[in-house]
């Protein structure tokens, strides 16, 4: 179930790394980004990495040349990402489209696609020379917002690592651009769907006016008065990276833990995260009373009505549900205590609180949402289409996010990624970053689960963790 990191090494030979502009001229402007896209949360930059097999068909095609050139072209109708971030009055934050393009590096590599194993999923090794991180690049303003390494393998094939300014996009806005790069490689004349910039769509009303509580953007105090208890961020010291592959029968394990007529019910992500909240909050050995945050990102992609979105849009369209408890109430319930807490918090996601958050950013100067030791940052990317890009070479191998956690917060983000196991079963994979300790202790208790009876002796755990403290 669990794959360590990979110890392979290689050598990466990158050139000078260059700007690629659009195709024809583009018109010059100043476009505002939406009140979701620019709060302090989604100002970072975002890594993504694509494996594609050599194909014989392809023979005498330059990956390099072809996705360079299609680059081009797709950057005349999705102008903004050749622009530059610039910041206004109350920190809004608005692309300045000046054409100067994004940074693409063109490499080799001295190893083969087999050598990387039959698994392929994060983290994965050397991902620094794969996605070259240009000096001077990677900040949020004034700075090129994509940044694009092709590199070929000695086998013929060749990897494809992305790094996006996340305040342009959510991961189904990057597919839908990196998609229009692929059409336009096997020489469509402009991408199936137009772009569609539209941002005051998740802009602040006027005037805003908040009709929800925004937990996920309150400032945490210390439970109960007790100065034993902390928010202190998490020690990235000594940190462990492994994955955790869930295909049918590990769903299917999992599933078992919740309440029986419930259990179908819930859905493969309700059951996935609520299990890794607590699997998470045993492994870290919280006192009791730590009230634990779970933090989902909802889309609303598809379910707006008042406008609708149209279609096209590529800007950010999620929002931060929480779900909170207490860290022994966490351990000692069974698992449907913890998927009724996450089931409620992705419920209060609505068309008005989406709108309400907009609003609040704009009131209240675009805080970052609650991000502590005790925090758990989950995403789900198995319905965004990375794994769906086509530059030619047809769909990759492992395609989507390129490291275990991303922002400058490690080891509170995770992903659910879609993957195959080496036996070629469809599955999702997560990507973990937990001290060494912490993370022997996650395995173990994520392995029991895995393997006991359901729901009767689980607040054996809570003993456990307690007797630890």
């Amino acid at each position: 179930m669990a794959a360590q990191s990979s110890a392979l090494v290689f050598k990466v030979h990158r050139r000078e790394p260059e700007l690629v502009r659009p195709a024809k001229p583009t018109p010059y402007e100043v476009k505002l980004l939406s009140d979701i896209d620019d709060q302090e949360g989604l100002r970072f930059h975002i890594p993504v990495i694509q494996f594609y097999k050599h194909v014989p068909s392809m023979r005498g095609k330059d990956p390099v040349a072809v996705i360079r050139r299609a680059l081009s072209e797709a950057l005349v109708p999705y102008y903004p990402f050749a622009g530059r971030l610039r910041e206004g009055p109350n920190r809004k934050l608005m692309v300045e489209c000046t054409a100067e393009g994004v940074l693409f590096v063109e490499a080799d590599a001295d190893v083969r696609l087999a050598e990387f194993g039959d698994q392929l999923q994060p983290p994965f090794p050397c991902m620094k020379e794969l996605l070259f991180d240009v000096p001077g690049s990677n900040a949020v303003l004034h700075s090129p917002l994509l940044l694009i390494q092709v590199t070929r393998l000695k086998c013929g094939s060749f990897i494809f690592a992305l790094r996006l300014s996340h305040c342009m996009s959510d991961a189904p806005g990057l597919v839908q651009f990196m998609s229009a790069i692929g059409e336009i490689a096997q020489e469509s004349h402009a991408p199936s769907i137009p772009p569609v910039w539209e941002r005051h769509f998740l802009s602040a009303r006027s005037p805003p006016r908040l009709t929800h509580t925004h937990r996920e953007y309150e400032q945490q105090a210390n439970n109960n008065n007790n100065n034993t208890l902390t928010t202190m961020p998490l020690n990235f010291d000594n940190m462990a990276q492994k994955s955790f592959f869930f295909g049918r029968s590990q769903l299917s394990a999992l599933r078992r833990h919740a309440p029986p007529h419930l259990c179908h019910s819930y859905s493969r992500f309700e059951i996935l995260a609520s299990c890794l909240w607590k699997c998470r909050t045993v492994a870290l050995r919280p006192h009791p009373q730590e009230k634990m945050r779970m933090v989902c990102l909802v889309s609303m992609r598809g379910k707006f009505s008042d406008p609708p979105l149209p279609i096209g849009y590529y800007g950010n369209t999620f929002a931060f549900a929480v779900a909170e408890a207490l860290a022994g109430e966490l351990c000692r319930n069974p698992l449907g205590y913890a998927l009724d807490l996450v089931r409620k918090a992705k419920g209060e996601v609505t068309e008005e609180y989406m709108k309400s958050v907009a609003d609040l950013m704009a009131l209240k100067g675009r805080p970052n949402f609650l991000k502590t030791k005790w925090t758990y940052l989950v995403s789900d990317v198995t319905r965004a289409g990375f794994e769906t890009v086509d530059f030619g070479w047809g769909a990759p191998v492992y395609g989507g996010p390129g490291k275990p956690d991303v922002g400058p917060n490690p080891g509170l983000t995770n992903f659910f990624i879609p993957c195959k196991n080496k036996e070629g079963e469809d599955g999702i994979v997560l990507a973990i970053s937990l001290s060494v300790q912490a993370m022997e202790r996650f395995a173990k208790e994520l392995e029991s689960m895995l393997k006991s009876p359901p729901v009767g002796d689980e607040a054996k755990t809570f003993t456990h963790v307690m007797s630890a403290l």
